[in-house]
């Protein structure tokens, strides 16, 4: 589950404009791992003072605090900070593998929160956990570089290894692959269990977000120099180059393919969205905020400076793509006229988003602890699930779209049951 959204959001920390969005919580799960240690020491004996902070700094909706309502229908509880990520095996959809600020990982069964085994041995918080695509091994990654491998049914480690700083990790679609970016630069993919080894060498600055595209063949890598490259897998080389104009003025935040492939989508700290087109490398066209309200360019600029894009992806059932920005605006854009087609406004700032696989509905999640459900045709919000008492900073959405799973910077990991009567 894309847990490489968000770095990048930290160079802006420093502007003023932004300092009351920062105040409701981290921008994204990752450069959250990297801040968490101020937040989190206000948190730690203070819940209650926090609920109040949380009250009082939101508009309305939250008057009696985050906690009083508990939609969910199971709580993991066993970490004992921040949980950063969660995914869920895509085979069967009955384990979740979520880590943590407490430098843990564990993998537990989704029905009843039942522990089956904690994936040992981290030094750092773990801010990337996923399942192989055959649910065979669970991988976990840590900040400091230490990625560590389980076999599922055995619960015994496989395979570990130390990289640079750990921006982002993926398993491949079809094979027993993983795919990590690094804070050098660098994209690592091994061989799983056998380790054999291969590196794509990007400029020097963080490789901030990556996906493998459908075919298993090509990934795309966003960078913090705001370029973005589509790689090879097999020959190690880069296919094409996006950068200058073709690229982003600021960091990458985050990356999506549309269900062939063909199609990419880039987010980043500069407020774009950019559709690429994969086989030739060139921009189909840019998203922006601005222009849904043409405004004089200084104020363009302002824009800017106190939004990013967080979190982005394609409808697989009409040609519609939604885009998550920091300031809380969801945009549904419509990709065949290349036109905003609905904004959907939240409270607070989106942390992530992901499409049904099989209808137009979006899941957001965001800052002020709410799992939302919007039908992308008319831009209306379907429901609404609260029960955490502060941010969430990751979830995943089961294949038949009937639960989700969420983790939070309440030190918990919820499983929502989302089955609507109209189905």
């Amino acid at each position: 589950m894309e847990p490489g959204e968000g770095p990048g959001a930290l160079d802006l920390h420093g502007d003023e404009e932004i300092i009351e969005v920062v105040e409701l919580g981290p921008p994204g799960p990752d450069d959250l791992a990297e801040e968490m240690e101020d937040v989190d020491f206000e948190d730690e004996g203070a819940e209650e003072p926090d609920a109040e902070a949380w009250e009082s700094e939101d508009d309305e909706g939250v008057e009696d605090g985050m906690e009083a309502q508990d939609d969910s229908e199971v709580t993991f509880s066993l970490h004992s900070a921040s949980v950063f990520c969660v995914s869920l095996d895509p085979k069967t959809n009955t384990l979740a593998v979520t880590g943590g600020e407490d430098d843990k990982a564990f993998v537990w069964r989704v029905s009843d929160g039942e522990l089956l085994f904690e994936c040992s041995g981290h030094k750092d918080s773990v801010t990337c956990a996923g399942f192989s695509h055959d649910s065979v091994f669970v991988a976990t990654g840590d900040m400091s570089g230490l990625i560590k491998v389980w076999r599922v049914d055995a619960k015994e480690e496989v395979w570990s290894f130390e990289v640079g700083d750990l921006e982002w990790m993926e398993w491949h679609p079809q094979a027993h692959v993983l795919l990590a970016g690094t804070a050098d630069g660098n994209t690592w993919m091994w061989k799983i269990p056998s380790g054999d080894c291969k590196t794509f060498q990007g400029p020097a600055c963080p490789a901030t977000c990556g996906r493998i595209l459908p075919d298993g063949k090509r990934a795309v890598v966003g960078y913090e120099d705001g370029t973005l490259r589509i790689w090879d897998l097999k020959q190690g080389t880069s296919l094409h180059v996006l950068k200058g104009q073709d690229g982003h003025q600021d960091p990458l935040t985050c990356v999506a393919s549309n269900q062939d492939g063909s199609l990419i989508m880039t987010g980043s700290v500069d407020c774009h969205a950019k559709l690429v087109n994969s086989a030739t490398g060139k921009v189909v066209c840019v998203f922006k905020m601005e222009s849904v309200t043409p405004k004089a360019p200084i104020s363009e600029g302002e824009e800017a400076e106190s939004n990013s894009v967080e979190s982005l992806g394609f409808c697989n059932v009409m040609p519609l793509a939604a885009v998550g920005y920091l300031d809380g605006t969801l945009a549904i854009y419509d990709l065949s006229t290349q036109s905003l087609r609905h904004k959907c406004q939240h409270e607070s700032g989106i942390v992530q988003l992901l499409w049904e696989e099989s209808s137009a509905v979006v899941y957001t999640c965001s800052l002020d602890g709410a799992v939302r459900l919007w039908d992308a045709r008319s831009g209306k919000m379907i429901s609404e699930y609260r029960g955490h008492s502060a941010e969430i900073l990751d979830f995943a959405v089961n294949k038949d779209a009937s639960i989700v799973v969420t983790t939070s910077g309440d030190h918990q990991a919820k499983v929502f049951c989302v089955q609507r009567p109209d189905r």
